[in-house]
């Protein structure tokens, strides 16, 4: 009876349908598949992260640092490395239309001494503890000449060079590479694009005011222009990437301390080179590798030159668990690039870059290696990622903490050619280990 009652229901309805003019019909079916159009707010987010270490030195660096470290640099230090806030609203680099977004992302803690933009605050706390933006930009999609389009954003946004980011949950590892400290830019004020000509190519372009500046004196160190620039490849179907990349433009500040540091040269027109290459083979579903290559060239003082290589190797054993290394080498060919300028004040860095005297007693040895350095490092570490469960981590299970990762790290730092540059200038090599954890929300 049950399935005669079904039936005659059915059949009802189809002659019901049956009995409604055609347009009616159509349009009924028509309101049943239609969905509202996405709202351009669909893709708008407000997120950020939290990440906090302590990296160990058994030997207690008399002047508290662990020499070729700039993020961490702080010997045997609990720190407060990062508590970033992102908003945004990214474009659709695939959109067949025009398309509009921004990203606004800043962050308070011990890194914001080594990222600051110059002439935007970085003067306006004079602790451990600072404030910085990291980027501040328009974008815009444009499905303009290539099968891709356009994407051009303005403002201000990070290099492209490198295998590492300012972000510290987006690194496989707490520390640092001697390329992300010494050997690429970290962040610009201009204009760039990136034109996806087909989906194995991209070709970017812009143009800036310099390293880490903004506009106009004292923001940008030396009023001159920079470019930067590359080429990016997405083969076998996503699994390899290449991506090549320079900048190039006048980096010395254009002041008495900064023009000296130069070997006297002319700060607006001596240009600095910095190249990168980074590849990426996603060799399995669990295993990736990622190589650095890096080469910078400064024209100051006859000629500067820095360049090396990282190689990274990640494999996830499961989904919360990833065993990470990195292995670099990397060559300070005149002694100029790699320093440790962080005790005791808390702008000797933004001070150099300026190109203004660093006062506070800080001492001169330890500052610099004794001479031209080849550096080796090699870092093996975890990366503990899961849930927030209350029993493990202490934290609450709320639903706006997204994960939680622990990262164990062990480091040595060791000189190539029987320099001294660690522990204030008296040992060959260094030893930390420590790590830190990222919440993110």
């Amino acid at each position: 009876m049950s399935k005669m009652r079904k039936f005659l229901a059915l059949q009802a309805l189809c002659a019901g349908m049956a009995l409604l003019p055609g347009g009616q019909a159509a349009l009924a079916a028509d309101v049943a598949a239609t969905k509202p159009p996405p709202s351009w707010w669909d893709t708008f987010t407000i997120g950020g992260a939290i990440d906090a270490g302590l990296l160990v030195n058994p030997v207690y660096p008399a002047n508290g640092l662990n020499f070729g470290h700039l993020f961490t640099d702080k010997a045997n230090s609990l720190m407060l490395n990062q508590a970033m806030l992102t908003v945004q609203r990214p474009i659709d680099p695939t959109s067949k239309d025009y398309d509009y977004g921004f990203k606004i992302q800043g962050f308070y803690g011990s890194d914001a001494r080594y990222t600051h933009f110059l002439g935007e605050g970085e003067y306006w706390i004079n602790g451990r503890y600072q404030l910085d933006v990291v980027e501040a930009n328009a974008q815009v999609h444009l499905p303009w000449l290539f099968s891709g389009g356009i994407d051009v954003k303005a403002g201000q946004f990070p290099t492209l060079l490198g295998a590492e980011v300012i972000p510290a949950g987006d690194n496989l590892l707490y520390s640092h590479s001697y390329i992300f400290n010494f050997g690429v830019p970290l962040k610009l004020t201009g204009v760039a694009a990136v034109a996806h000509i087909v989906p194995e190519i991209d070709v970017y372009a812009g143009f800036n005011t310099g390293v880490n500046t903004t506009i106009a004196w004292p923001g940008d160190n030396n009023g001159g222009v920079g470019f930067e620039g590359g080429i990016g490849l997405n083969l076998m179907g996503g699994a390899l990437t290449v991506l090549a990349t320079t900048n190039i433009g006048p980096q010395n500040p254009a002041t008495p301390v900064g023009i000296a540091g130069c070997g006297g040269c002319a700060p607006s027109s001596t240009l600095r080179f910095l190249n990168d290459m980074v590849v990426t083979w996603k060799a399995t579903d669990k295993l990736t590798f990622i190589t650095d290559m890096n080469w910078i060239h400064d024209d100051a003082a006859g000629g500067l030159d820095g360049f090396g290589i990282a190689q990274y190797a990640a494999y996830a054993i499961n989904d919360w668990l990833k065993i990470v290394g990195r292995a670099e080498v990397w060559r300070d060919n005149n002694n100029f690039f790699v320093s440790s300028l962080g005790a005791p004040g808390n702008f000797n860095y933004v001070n150099s870059e300026h190109g203004y005297l660093n006062f506070g007693g800080y001492p001169p040895a330890g500052a610099f290696a004794p001479a031209p350095t080849t550096y080796l490092e090699l870092t093996a570490g975890l990366n503990i990622t899961a849930p927030p469960i209350p029993n493990v981590f202490g934290l609450p299970d709320a639903a706006w903490i997204k994960s939680v990762t622990l990262r164990p790290e062990i480091r040595y730092d060791a000189s190539l050619n029987n320099t001294t540059p660690f522990d204030v200038g008296t040992r060959s090599s260094q030893l930390t280990f420590g790590g830190d954890i990222v919440v993110k929300f």
